[in-house]
């Protein structure tokens, strides 16, 4: 059986149809979000949704500021456990927390993270020996990470409540609950998979040990605080309604995330949107959309300015210690590459 399923995928890769029927769902994903999007904003008072923005509490915007800044605080453990996993243990956190925040923000914002973040890291972690494919793995186990915390509260959050899932599938509730329980049912024969002995994806020097049974659950509880945070960052900014309680928004939240990050547009932009106006459709549409606004200053822009301000000035060090370096040894055979000078600069640079 998984024979023929490596060759049926192998064919398709062969033939690209996977790539092709991805480019297919994205479309259809930002057509259907702009369609719903353009429906759901007709009638909305551009004047309400600013007075909205401007009459919301300070105390509420300070906590989602904190817990915006706790989720990317637990986010850099994405990249400490995945370098960990491959054998690196000589990078130190500072520059796992460095380059997990920079990839995972300027990804975010630009889009095609899985491009964008992985150049980020390289221009990274290349500077502590790290090659191109340690890089991919990084980011292979990075991602894994993602969506194991993400099933793991999606599945679980559906389970209690089936009705937040519908308000954006249209599904009845106990089809939702079902298909719950079948992602907990997976994602917990996954964890007893990769338990009962080593597993490994990938062939030659792209093989990847996947974390056995104790470090999976570790990965599932990283993924589960870091969206458990995010989720309530947007929680304090949303319309305060007696019927809607954080789960209920919090799974609105992860499926709006998920289908940003399948439409492959920046920031999730349009489809994130959609989806939250449509999963929360009973709150008031103008104070929703100053909450989602003001979310994505937190989580979108500020994250942004901050890493790309990061990224300038350690390139700005350490070309300064590079021509300091050549300086100090003249001469085109005793000149170093610049790489070299980021490894010998590396113990006390922290880049």
């Amino acid at each position: 059986m998984l024979e023929a399923i490596r060759r049926a995928i192998t064919f398709l890769r062969q033939k690209q149809v996977l790539h092709k029927l991805g480019v297919v769902i994205s479309i259809a994903v930002i057509g259907t979000a702009c369609y719903v999007l353009y429906h759901m904003l007709r009638g909305i008072d551009s004047n309400e949704v600013i007075e909205a923005i401007k009459s919301t509490e300070l105390r509420q915007i300070v906590l989602a500021a904190l817990f915006v800044a706790a989720g990317y605080f637990t986010l850099t453990f994405y990249d400490l456990f995945a370098v960990r996993a491959i054998g690196h243990t000589h990078v130190p956190y500072r520059i796992t927390a460095l380059g997990a925040f920079t990839s995972y923000s300027i990804g975010h914002n630009v889009g095609a993270s899985v491009f964008t973040g992985g150049a980020v890291r390289y221009r990274i972690y290349s500077a502590w020996g790290l090659n191109a494919i340690d890089v991919a793995k990084i980011c292979f186990l990075a991602g894994l990470t993602f969506w194991l915390g993400n099933a793991a509260v999606l599945g679980l959050g559906i389970a209690y409540h089936p009705e937040a899932a519908a308000s954006i599938d249209q599904l009845p509730a106990w089809l939702n609950r079902a298909l719950a329980f079948a992602i907990i049912a997976g994602l917990v024969g996954y964890v007893v998979w990769v338990w009962t002995q080593p597993r490994s994806v990938g062939r030659g020097p792209w093989s990847v040990t996947l974390p056995g049974g104790p470090l999976t659950l570790l990965q599932i509880g990283i993924g589960i605080v870091d969206l458990g945070f995010c989720a309530l960052a947007m929680y304090m900014l949303v319309p305060d309604e007696s019927n809607v309680d954080f789960i209920f928004v919090a799974v609105i939240f992860v499926s709006a995330t998920l289908l940003g990050f399948a439409s492959h547009s920046p920031g999730g932009l349009g489809v994130f949107d959609a989806a939250m106006l449509v999963g929360l459709s009973q709150m008031d549409r103008e104070d929703l959309l100053a909450g989602m606004l003001l979310f994505r200053v937190l989580y979108y822009i500020a994250p942004f300015v901050i890493s790309v301000i990061l990224l300038t000035l350690r390139e700005v060090i350490l070309g300064a210690r590079s021509k300091r370096l050549r300086q100090l040894t003249p001469g085109p055979d005793a000149e170093p590459r610049r790489e070299a000078v980021y490894v010998r600069e590396r113990g006390d640079t922290g880049a």
